[in-house]
């Protein structure tokens, strides 16, 4: 890991670290600002509050499933880093709409605030649409072969870093006047178009191609294109498995929080803090036991595990105490109950898990497919990916209308870790050892 962490003293790593680190903390920062809000501000009855979080998260996904192919098209054909200061430029016009609709909600107009917030969470959507291909797809040129495992596993512990520093940051300014937090997303915004104009070029390294625009045509090409590779089809339908069950996760936590363990705003940006540090050590703790080799092998170990977890943090909230009535507990409160170290062990140990499962997949997907490939095939998968979660928070409406509780969504996605399992078996035996094509 001291070779990848070496990376950060590279030009032609360290702006896009940096730059995909601050969109990362941005979105998050915005997203749980929102779902805080109404969480804890306007929804009182807890079934309303989850449909919301599942509303907020098909609107964030959408552009993921319409939008990868033709992001992942035109990335291949054009300059990466070109298009990566396209998207930030955007992304400083979406905070502005979502810094309206911030300072609307909390001034008292509510239904517009939402309304103008939920619009940006489109647009945050549609930038993470077009920025996601190029982060993993430009890693192949811009690193050698033998650092694009620890360059992916920074990828990933830096999202999920920013995602703990966004939680935290949202918890804190959830106390402060409106404004703060729109000074920050817009700053941030600012600072993350700065940064990208130090990305190096990452010209186009194949023919160039005749872009489709037509987002339902050109999705099924490009997953037609992609998915006939046995490899590339079960790597991304392992990930897509996993990033359903994340979405069940996504969706169930903050009324989880409130509403079965009884507990305030801080503790629950203190839960998605936990799983942010968690998928981040893992990152890096894969990438040490594989010491920098593309491998499954530690896949179906690492979801198992994840799954037992799972079910004895749902036992934990089963037999939750709950705070008295009319009132949360706070984190202090929180920490000193008897099973509040056991629920944040549990918690560090389902993401820590997940980590080591999903890292390895990724650079699969840019290290097996030539250079001017790897956008496309990034973007089949989001587009595969982004199919799953909504399947996933369909799933969780589904089981919410039939009465089951959010302790019991826990079971359901225990459940699902022996078939991620074993898709990462399969992969490991057809993947393992073959070297990049």
């Amino acid at each position: 890991m001291l070779n990848a962490l070496g990376l950060l003293k590279k030009r032609r790593f360290l702006p896009l670290f940096v730059t995909q680190f601050l969109g990362a903390f941005n979105d998050n920062l915005f997203k749980t600002s929102m779902v805080l809000f109404a969480t804890y501000q306007i929804y009182n009855d807890p079934k309303i509050g989850q449909n919301f979080n599942a509303i907020a998260t098909a609107i964030g996904i959408l552009p993921f499933f319409l939008l990868s192919a033709l992001s992942g098209q035109l990335a291949d054909t054009h300059d990466k880093a070109k298009i990566i200061r396209i998207v930030k430029t955007a992304e400083i016009l979406i905070m502005i709409v979502g810094s309206a609709g911030l300072l609307l909600a909390h001034g008292g107009y509510a239904t517009p605030g939402l309304a103008l917030m939920l619009i940006a969470v489109l647009g945050l959507g549609i930038h993470s649409a077009f920025f996601g291909p190029i982060k993993y797809a430009i890693l192949p040129q811009h690193l050698h072969e033998d650092e694009v495992l620890g360059g992916t596993g920074l990828v990933e512990s830096a999202t999920y870093l920013a995602i703990l520093a966004g939680t935290i940051v949202a918890g804190l300014l959830a106390a402060q006047p409106a404004e703060w937090t729109v000074i920050t997303v817009l700053v941030v915004a600012l600072i993350g178009w700065v940064t990208a104009l130090f990305v190096p070029a990452a010209l186009r390294a194949g023919p160039e191609l005749k872009i489709n625009y037509n987002p339902f045509t050109s999705s099924w090409r490009v997953i037609s294109a992609t998915m006939h590779i046995p490899r590339l089809f079960m790597t991304i339908c392992a990930i897509s498995f996993f990033w359903s069950m994340g979405a069940v996760l996504i969706i169930i936590f903050p009324p989880l929080v409130k509403n079965v363990l009884t507990s305030d705003e801080a503790v629950s940006t203190f839960v998605i803090a936990l799983f942010s540090v968690g998928v981040a050590v893992g990152s890096v703790a894969i990438n040490a036991l594989l010491k920098g080799h593309t491998s499954a092998r530690y896949a179906p170990a690492s979801v198992l595990a994840m799954g037992a977890c799972v079910v004895i943090f749902s036992l934990l909230c089963r037999s939750w105490p709950a705070a008295p009535a009319g009132t949360l507990y706070d984190l202090h409160s929180f920490m000193q109950l008897p099973r509040g170290i056991a629920v944040v062990a549990a918690l560090i140990a389902i993401a820590v898990t997940g980590g080591m499962f999903v890292v390895p997949l990724y650079a699969f997907l840019t290290t097996t497919v030539t250079k001017d490939q790897t956008a496309r095939t990034v973007a089949a998968n989001n587009v595969v990916n982004a199919g799953a979660m909504v399947l996933g928070a369909v799933g969780v409406q589904g089981l919410a209308l039939a009465g089951v509780g959010p302790s019991d969504m826990l079971f359901v996605v225990a459940v699902m870790c022996p078939i991620s399992a074993w898709l990462g078996y399969k992969l490991h035996l057809l993947c393992d050892d073959i070297p990049a094509t």
